[in-house]
């Protein structure tokens, strides 16, 4: 199926915050390279039994053009009134396959067997929905480059119940998720670049004991130090700050692998953020568009890819590997 007719259809339709139903003005069949033999061989039937004037071929070209006819009408039945929901995606590094992941209800009392869905060329997903029932699918899409990932139009077809035409419909959402950068596979130790607490090296910084005051949230922060009676009176948060002699903290700078290119330190940083995060660090990240301040947890190890996956160079312009869907 041409790219260009595709575009066109989709452009009749608008793209879905959640979910989509296919009604009617949705699908579309035609038939497949066995239902066109089929025909061929249907018309080489009619032709031979008007040729003999031979009434049982009549008869076996009519009977098998019945099933044809209902095979086309099961075909676009199997589709229609599908609901289909969004269910979301998990972030992935550069080079996997990201899982979009769906949900499929049958409104109507009577099975749909064999619907597949699938982005561009990959494998699919195939299931069956029992009657009044749901299932979840979950479709692969190839995530090459770091950045935010947004894939186009999803195939939801289907040849039940004997391959002789092909049902579809397109889907598109408005859906994205994240590409963290391809950890490498070597990174200087998180321990070589201890310090102690201050990313300028030091000797006093952030702590844990003593109250020094408030800033504004930025992401990253640990929800426990958010200053939650200050939002009464302002609509940005505050964070609460402290001093004193907090626990050892590891900085992941950007300076610090000046020899390199931007990929290339962005995986480095990377690998450095898993390490950190395994070995149960306090660690931050210093990078030349923003700062993510020290903590730890999923949650931290999260906002620091994040902003690796989301850097877009010293002067604001699209990294050679940002995602471009």
């Amino acid at each position: 199926m041409s790219e260009r007719f595709a575009d066109w259809v989709m452009r009749r339709h608008e793209v879905a915050h959640r979910e989509i139903v296919l009604h009617r003005r949705r699908i579309y069949i035609v038939p497949t390279r066995f239902g066109f033999y089929y025909a061929a061989m249907l018309a080489v039937l009619l032709a031979s039994a008007m040729n003999y004037n031979n009434s049982m071929v009549f008869g076996l070209t009519f009977l098998l053009a019945g099933l044809g006819t209902n095979a086309m009408w099961y075909a676009h039945r199997n589709l229609l009134n599908v609901r289909v929901e969004y269910l979301g995606a998990h972030p992935v590094f550069a080079g996997e396959e990201a899982r979009f992941r769906f949900r499929l209800h049958n409104p109507s009392r009577l099975p749909r067997v064999g619907l597949t869905m699938r982005w561009r060329d990959l494998p699919g997903s195939t299931t069956y929905l029992p009657p009044s029932g749901v299932d979840d699918v979950s479709v692969p899409v190839s995530a090459p480059f770091r950045g935010r990932l947004r894939p186009d139009r999803f195939l939801l077809f289907t040849r039940f119940p004997f391959g002789l035409f092909h049902a579809w419909s397109w889907l598109e959402f408005d859906m994205t998720t994240l590409v963290y950068p391809a950890p490498s596979a070597q990174a200087p130790p998180p321990a070589a670049l201890r310090s102690t607490g201050k990313p300028d090296g030091g000797a006093s910084g952030p702590g844990q004991e003593d109250f020094s005051g408030l800033r504004e949230y930025r992401v990253g922060d640990s929800m426990r130090r958010v200053a939650w009676k200050t939002l009464a009176r302002r609509e940005a948060p505050l964070v609460k700050q402290y001093d004193g002699a907090g626990a050892p903290e590891v900085w992941l700078t950007w300076e610090d692998l000046q020899a390199l290119d931007t990929e290339t330190r962005l995986s480095r940083l990377c690998r450095m953020v898993l390490q950190a995060e395994e070995e149960h660090l306090r660690y931050g990240l210093r990078l030349p568009t923003g700062i993510v301040d020290p903590g730890a947890g999923e949650l931290h190890k999260r906002a620091c890819l994040e902003a690796l996956a989301l850097y877009r160079g010293d002067k604001g312009a699209d990294a050679p590997g940002a995602a471009r869907r």
